[in-house]
């Protein structure tokens, strides 16, 4: 059963730090580019990172450029989100998620394989 899991949130004050991890089972990481994708409250999805399939390119929005680090361990079937200098605007849920193209970019719709997501509150 293909499935992703992702942990790590929690609730961090301004100016703290999180690591958000993604773990795959029943695939394996080697083959796919990973997301990192968020979504607030009243609002839509937006992708935060990706990472691609095989050389290690990294995107990010310009909302989290500078404060926020994609990387994978494909020995650990496992992506993390390391989210630096964080800010009350980055509260939302976060879901990591899979592609098969090699480096997708941030558009939801061409990433296949999703999972349930993690909360992240940062508030003083």
């Amino acid at each position: 059963q293909v499935q992703l899991v992702e942990s790590g949130g929690n609730l961090v004050q301004p100016g703290g730090s999180l690591r958000l991890s993604c773990e795959a089972s029943g695939f394996s990481l080697d083959d796919h580019a990973i997301g990192w994708f968020r979504q607030a409250p009243g609002k839509e999805r937006e992708g935060v990172a990706c990472i691609s399939r095989r050389d290690g390119n990294t995107f990010y929005a310009d909302s989290v450029k500078g404060r926020f680090t994609i990387s994978r361990d494909n020995a650990k079937n496992t992506a993390y989100l390391q989210m630096n200098n964080l800010k009350p605007e980055d509260t939302a849920i976060y879901y990591c998620a899979t592609s098969t193209w090699a480096f997708p970019g941030l558009s939801p719709q061409v990433y296949d394989s999703w999972g349930r997501g993690t909360q992240v509150t940062v508030s003083s």
